[in-house]
């Protein structure tokens, strides 16, 4: 079977994170991802985070399968005419650098335009236009002013940000759609044409049902967050612990362990559909006739009070126990599950979510598979490239001549 992108040539001019995922992603569906590094240095992500001396990061590898590795000093002029060529035969190029950066080497979108008219040049930055646009972001910064933060915390505490990188690898997921998009639109238009993808953005579209909820503010409380019916509503939507954030109240309760064991914890959504088997499991059929237990809107006041009971339930069993008995009652839960658990499931390994890889130089390492699955597509995981692996292959396909790559290479080009 073929890779739904086979064919499609993209010039990844990212580093660190958002950038990467993008590519990786493009590059799992068969996309032939050229990565340029600088010569001898790299990706700054090879040495950050290091657990094995002298040896390309879990960071780096995590986020460059099935790339292939071209080094290019793109500020002489030999490897300015190579990064022209580079442009001519690609489809795609992406990049992170700080705004302006190709520009002050020559390569506007209009030079760009110039050379490929049907070149796509896509690009994540920190901020839109606006009062930000200049500043310089991380993940953490973006999650800060997307909205992320504000509104993720225990109540009347500091806001927090979260495990999840949906600042950098967020914003790469959504420039990857936007990417295919425009291949797509490209296909009848035959123009090429940018995508741009801000981080605050990104974030901000991840948030949306706090953006929701600041507009139900404004109509009254929002009777399923913790604050209600005791607590106080500021201004802006409040921080609401572990609260589920939908119409279904749900909360991460104890599971047996959980004095020694820091995930022996399980959420419970009590969805209304589901309540009376809920209820019966934890020994609490009499709620069931109780006119203050027996709706939804009447359970409202009473959510602390509820999840109090059901985890006196839970602390009597483990979290797969909990699974075990509420998921044939139709009973949405999920298990507080570790990292180290994740990597030791079985399920995922069998299912391409979680890969090993062996690398030349760090041997076995696992890593992340491609989330998505076709039918149709196979979408394989690879190792990520060493520096420079495939410079001379990449300069062939490009026309150069053995002499001419020699040449580029003693001019520090390559």
């Amino acid at each position: 079977m073929s890779k739904a992108l086979e064919g499609v040539k993209i010039l990844d001019m990212t580093h660190v994170q958002s950038g990467p995922t993008c590519t990786q992603l493009l590059a799992w569906f068969g996309a032939d991802v050229i990565k340029v590094e600088r010569p001898g240095v790299g990706d700054a992500t090879r040495g950050q985070l290091q657990d094995i001396p002298n040896v390309d990061s879990l960071y780096f590898t995590m986020l460059n399968s099935n790339k292939r590795s071209l080094t290019l000093n793109t500020k002489s002029d030999e490897g300015k005419a190579i990064f022209t060529k580079l442009i001519e035969h690609c489809d795609v190029m992406v990049k992170n650098f700080a705004p302006g950066a190709l520009d002050r080497m020559g390569f506007t979108w209009e030079r760009i335009q110039e050379i490929n008219p049907r070149m796509i040049y896509a690009s994540v930055k920190g901020f839109g236009p606006g009062p930000y646009e200049d500043c310089k972001v991380y993940e953490n910064v973006a999650q800060c002013t997307g909205g992320a933060a504000s509104t993720t915390g225990e109540i009347d505490s500091v806001p927090l940000v979260t495990g999840a990188q949906i600042g950098d690898s967020g914003t790469g997921l959504h420039l990857a759609l936007g990417i295919v998009t425009a291949l797509f639109h490209r296909s009848h238009s035959g123009k090429g044409q940018r995508v741009t993808c801000a981080m605050q953005d990104g974030v901000l579209n991840l948030c949306r049902v706090k953006l929701r909820d600041q507009q139900r503010l404004e109509h009254g409380p929002l009777t399923e967050y913790p604050q209600y019916p005791n607590g106080t509503f500021g201004e802006a939507t409040p921080r609401a612990g572990n609260a589920s954030g939908g119409g279904q109240p749900g909360w991460i309760v104890k599971c047996k362990g959980w004095e020694t064991d820091p995930d022996a914890y399980i959420y419970v959504i009590t969805q209304a559909a589901a309540f009376d088997g809920l209820a019966k499991a934890i020994g609490h059929e009499d709620w069931l006739e109780d006119p203050d237990w027996n709706t939804p809107k009447a359970r409202l006041p009473r959510l602390e009070e509820m999840f109090d009971e059901i985890e006196k339930w839970t602390k009597t069993k483990t979290k797969f126990e909990v699974m075990d008995i509420l998921n044939p009652l139709n009973v949405p839960c999920g298990p507080i599950l570790s990292m180290k658990e994740l990597a030791e499931e079985p399920s995922l390994r069998e299912t391409g979510t979680i890969v090993e890889v062996d690398h030349p130089e760090r041997g076995k390492y696992l890593t992340v598979g491609n989330p998505v699955k076709l039918s149709d597509s196979p979408a394989d995981v690879d190792r990520s490239p060493l520096l420079g692996e495939h410079t001379d292959e990449i300069l062939k396909e490009i026309g150069l001549s053995v002499a001419e790559i020699e040449s580029s290479k003693s001019a520090g080009a390559v």
